[in-house]
């Protein structure tokens, strides 16, 4: 049965299995946790290893369960195919060890969560060339192009403080550029946007967040979708280059990031991340639907100095969300008036836990400056904007008055 073209992103999800074989007539993929796999004829084995014939080699580039999600996210990414990592970051990394090469030169966005940004520091520290630009205009990344530009990554929001990046116009450019234009899709997912639609070449998802959805699987992917022709691009290997042009990218990545790197994702998170993501789209949209309830709640008491979020007609780049997006997303982030210690308000929340993670199916609090962006120190957090007393929240599927009179209940204490 071909799912991919007949029915509904959630229909899809739960049936994309069926696609293929399934041993003993198993609903779900089952856990394969075999490293190796062997081959009947050695000819096969070489086959398989030279890229030449379908089939697994070791465990640490790929194994059936984990095929069998890169299908799923593939299905809704729309991609021409997909690359399972460790992590979100491993993912990240994947891109910027496998596809660039010293003297390149990328830009970035300016407000790239803080361990992203970490990433591609470190990385320029290797020489490769890192601008860091505002990516809610178009204009700023055309500025910051030059020669050796190799690559283009941005978010589709920003994470703390929700800035909305210019996506289709950046993606328009980067094609006319012939430049890899890259999109973290992590804050929306594909049910809220896919990146294809903007230009994008490539796809990344930090799995960990609402494809799993339950906070008990780390996992990342790289999507291809088929829009950038990899014939101009010059850091591919020979041995990248079997098969249909279309394919050269995530053959080196996989080459690069799982085999070289080995930032292998596990059977066993592989299972618990295509298990949640069967309910992904109903969990985004009872999350946004609190998101928007909490966000209008907060921004409505005088005793909150600010609310970030998409969603808000007050949001920068609220105009540019709704053109994007199918909603607004579940993470926003809120300062207090002066005198409220973000501290004693988080502890004084009874829903609301205080955590790092987000897309969990509970509501999760961090007081930001203290804690995910506290490395990157005070003069990096004034220039994202973001203040001291900042604190984000990723909003679960609670019941919204439960959610909404517990954010208002500590706000009176």
């Amino acid at each position: 049965m071909n799912v991919k073209r007949t029915y509904g992103l959630t229909t899809a999800i739960l049936h994309s299995d069926r696609e293929k074989p399934i041993e003993h007539g198993a609903l779900h993929k089952p856990i394969h946790a075999g490293v190796a796999f062997g081959y009947r004829d050695a000819r096969d084995l070489a086959q398989v290893f030279q890229g030449k014939q379908a089939g697994f080699r070791y465990g640490r580039q790929g194994n059936p369960t984990v095929g069998a999600l890169e299908d799923k996210i593939n299905t809704l990414e729309q991609g021409a195919g997909t690359v399972c990592f460790a992590t979100g970051m491993a993912a990240i990394a994947a891109v910027a060890t496998a596809l660039l090469r010293r003297g390149d030169h990328v830009v970035a966005s300016a407000y790239l969560f803080g361990n992203t940004h970490s990433l591609w520091e470190s990385m320029a520290g290797k020489g490769i060339d890192v601008d860091f630009v505002d990516t809610t205009r178009a204009s700023a990344v055309e500025q910051a192009l030059r020669p050796a530009t190799r690559l283009v990554f941005t978010e589709t929001i920003a994470n703390p403080r929700t800035q909305v990046a210019d996506l289709a116009r950046i993606g328009a450019l980067c094609n006319e550029r012939g430049i890899l234009y890259a999109v973290d899709n992590t804050m929306t997912s594909a049910c809220l946007f896919q990146p294809r639609n903007a230009g994008a070449g490539l796809v990344v998802n930090s799995l960990t967040k609402y494809y799993a959805g339950h906070g008990n699987a780390l996992g990342g992917s790289v999507t291809d979708t088929g829009l950038f022709d990899w014939r101009g691009f010059p850091n591919l290997g020979e041995p990248s280059k079997n098969g249909p042009a279309s394919g050269w990218g995530l053959a080196q990545l996989r080459a690069k990031g799982l085999r070289d790197f080995g930032a292998a994702l596990g059977p066993e998170a592989a299972h618990h991340i295509a298990v949640g993501m069967e309910t992904i789209a109903l969990r985004i949209a009872r999350q946004c639907a609190n998101a928007r309830a909490l966000a209008s709640m907060l921004a409505a008491d005088p005793r909150v100095k600010a609310v970030y979020y998409p969603g808000l007609a007050t949001h920068s780049q609220h105009a540019l969300a709704a053109q994007l997006f199918a909603d607004f997303g579940a993470l926003l982030s809120f300062e207090l008036d002066e005198g409220i210690d973000c501290f004693d308000y988080i502890n004084r929340l009874r829903l609301g836990v205080a955590a790092s993670n987000l897309g969990d199916t509970r509501t999760l609090v961090i007081p930001v400056a203290h804690t995910i962006f506290y490395e990157v120190g005070a003069q990096r957090r004034a220039a994202m904007g973001i203040a001291e007393g900042l604190i984000r929240v990723s909003v679960g599927i609670e019941d919204t008055s439960d959610l909404v009179n517990d954010f208002q209940a500590a706000l009176a204490d």
